[in-house]
């Protein structure tokens, strides 16, 4: 175990050299920072950077779609689902994106996700003066916020903690079989809100539309979502009939 641990405050302390003497005069503190506090020091500042923000998911998220906004949607874009070989998502339960889309999508040095430009080790401002990395497609806070607005249920214990371990929809205590919900369900964001702003579409995948609750709630919430949905079938169908 003692030649374990010094085998590993060794690397530790090489990783760290290796990180210190690539270290441009301008980076992010909070990367720095986390960096030397990890139990395995990264070796590079890329890598620094995405660990970084992989600590930290709800940060990028805020960013990510705040970038969003800044870009906003391009000209004539709607949301559609379908044709994978056009970029479009294959189903309404994917983020829109209408830069990874191929008719919209503005090429290297734009991230994908939020259309911004890309700098230097996948940053999203250009503490360099460098101009956009011409080799990156995404911010590496975007990839964490797309990795979470796809699977949010990979960060059960964060939302746990920041619900103060009660449930959403009861205020009792989140029991260990909780589950991720979306508040707003994706199938009536697509129904009822497809027309939204599309930085504003986001928040429905991001950390304003979702909640922790216990399962037995969540089996009765989607129960009752069905049995809604069927309901307004039979509804249009009736008025079709008729009509």
């Amino acid at each position: 175990m003692s030649n374990w641990r010094d085998e590993k405050a060794k690397a530790n302390a090489q990783a760290l050299a290796r990180l210190t003497k690539r270290l441009p005069d301008a980076f992010p503190q909070a990367v720095l920072v986390r960096a030397r506090s990890c139990s395995w020091a990264p070796s590079t500042l890329r890598v620094a950077i995405d660990g970084y923000w992989r600590t930290h998911p709800l940060r990028a998220d805020r960013l990510a779609r705040a970038l969003a906004a800044r870009s906003g949607a391009p000209e004539g874009w709607q949301w559609q689902v379908g044709d994978s070989d056009a970029g479009l998502p294959a189903t309404f339960r994917t983020p829109p994106a209408p830069y990874r889309e191929n008719a919209f999508a503005k090429g290297p040095g734009f991230c994908c996700v939020c259309g911004q430009p890309v700098y230097r080790f996948g940053w999203h401002a250009d503490l360099w003066d460098a101009g956009p990395n011409n080799n990156a497609t995404w911010h590496s806070a975007c990839v964490t916020a797309w990795q979470f607005w796809n699977a949010p249920s990979g960060q059960t214990k964060l939302l746990r903690r920041l619900q103060g371990r009660r449930c959403r929809e009861t205020n009792r205590r989140l029991f260990k079989a909780a589950e991720v919900d979306h508040r707003v369900p994706l199938f009536q964001v697509w129904r009822q809100h497809r027309n939204a702003p599309w930085p504003e579409l986001l928040g429905y995948w991001g950390l304003p539309n979702l909640q922790m609750i216990n399962r037995e709630v969540h089996v009765e919430k989607c129960a009752s979502e069905a049995r809604g949905r069927s309901a307004a079938r039979v509804a249009a169908s009736t008025e079709t009939a008729s009509a």
